[in-house]
């Protein structure tokens, strides 16, 4: 009885939150709030009436600046120091990808596309009605900020690459087509995560994902020595002319999702399990010796499988010539998936886009978005072991 009263009051708990928007931006408000008081103390060096040698001046009151957020619009009190030096990248790093879907769901609404819905949302986030004039102009500012983004020159090498590309609806002269956003992510030798490039596309195709290679070349990609992505055709061959220097990596975890495609609808058995299990091995002879047993295994029982796997499992383990820290990170696109189901979480909203420009602005904004906090947070991979290990490979080729 105790057990399922928790639950009832958890859920309905739960539902009053989702429900009520003003608790929602109430929530949000005291949040964001304590971000800015805490750049404020680490930025002076010591908390309001804190005695500390760290200290580098003084607190001087607040000014008050709006946010416009999905849930409206936010009244915040931004704290000042006395010589004026203070500054917060808040507004700045949060209203840009804010403000590209209000833009879109507000084109969306003035070009006659949208419903009432979209209406309410732009309103209440703005507390205003658009004009196409009022859209171009939050449009023009956004775009300068994302084309110096997008054409940034890239002036350190790359030596890891993670390729990938998901689907939008854009509406085009008046029919909804699929389009493809073709997204790379670099790690440098500082281990640092960075996002490359973010471009569209009709759909993905070798001169598609040539271009955006070459692109990238032009822009100073240098020194890529791995690259990831999944198993495309197109995205395959142009990996292999434009950075035919690095090593390709096949993603582990889309490949055995094709491997469905070789057993019977109702196979329950450990099959799969165990050709995960490969991937977890120190090296690539441990490996290798558990393929062996696993093809003994299965072959009578899946010879259709065994034999597909046989023939295309080694573009999977390129991974095993790294550093075996690397590894997790590395025999897969999950760093970039994640980044996508980021990208699909807020893209839902507008759900068709009203035109390419607008789905290009909204995703680029994200991606900066996420760029800016991988470049603030500690370093993603030891580089030193990748660099050690090459050091170690050349004194053993001397």
């Amino acid at each position: 009885m105790t057990t399922s009263k928790s639950n009832t009051v958890s859920l309905s708990a739960k539902e009053w939150v989702s429900g009520d928007r003003d608790l929602m931006k109430t929530l949000m408000k005291e949040a964001l709030q304590e971000v800015l008081e805490g750049e404020m103390t680490e930025f002076l060096g010591a908390a309001p009436s804190e005695r500390s040698e760290t200290r580098s001046g003084y607190r001087a009151g607040y000014y008050h600046r709006g946010l416009v957020t999905r849930i409206g619009k936010l009244e915040l009190r931004v704290p000042r120091d006395r010589s004026g030096e203070f500054s917060t990248a808040l507004f700045e790093r949060y209203a840009r990808s804010e403000k590209a879907l209000v833009a879109a769901l507000a084109e969306m609404y003035v070009q006659g596309v949208s419903t009432r819905k979209v209406k309410a949302i732009t309103e209440e986030l703005c507390g205003h009605s658009f004009s196409a004039s009022a859209i171009s102009a939050i449009n023009k500012s956004l775009d300068e900020a994302l084309e110096r983004f997008a054409s940034r020159q890239l002036e350190e090498a790359y030596p890891y690459v993670i390729l990938d590309a998901r689907y939008e609806k854009v509406r085009e002269d008046g029919v909804i087509r699929s389009m493809a956003v073709q997204i790379a992510i670099g790690i440098n030798w500082e281990g640092q995560r960075q996002v490359l490039a973010v471009e569209t596309a009709n759909r993905e195709s070798q001169s598609s994902w040539k271009d955006f290679l070459l692109r990238l070349k032009e822009r100073g990609l240098t020194g890529v020595e791995f690259v990831v992505s999944d198993d495309h055709a197109g995205l395959k061959k142009a990996i292999s002319e434009v950075l035919c220097e690095a090593a390709w990596q096949r993603c582990y975890v889309h490949f055995l999702r094709n491997a469905l495609d070789y057993l019977p609808r109702k196979a329950d058995d450990d099959c799969l399990q165990e050709l995960r299990w490969i991937y977890d091995r120190r090296d690539l002879q441990e490996a290798n010796r558990d393929l062996a047993a696993w093809i003994t295994k299965w072959q009578g029982k899946y010879p259709k499988l065994v034999d597909w796997v046989e023939s295309n499992i080694g573009e999977t383990l390129s991974f095993y010539r790294l550093p075996r820290a690397h590894h997790k990170h590395l025999k897969s696109t999950h760093m970039l998936e994640r980044l996508n189901e980021e990208i699909k979480r807020r893209t839902r909203v507008v759900r068709i886009f009203p035109n390419t420009e607008s789905c290009l602005r909204l995703i680029r904004a994200l991606c900066v978005e996420t760029h800016e906090t991988w470049l603030e947070d500690n370093r993603y991979l030891n580089m030193a072991l990748l660099a050690e290990q090459k050091k170690e490979l050349l004194r053993l080729a001397a």
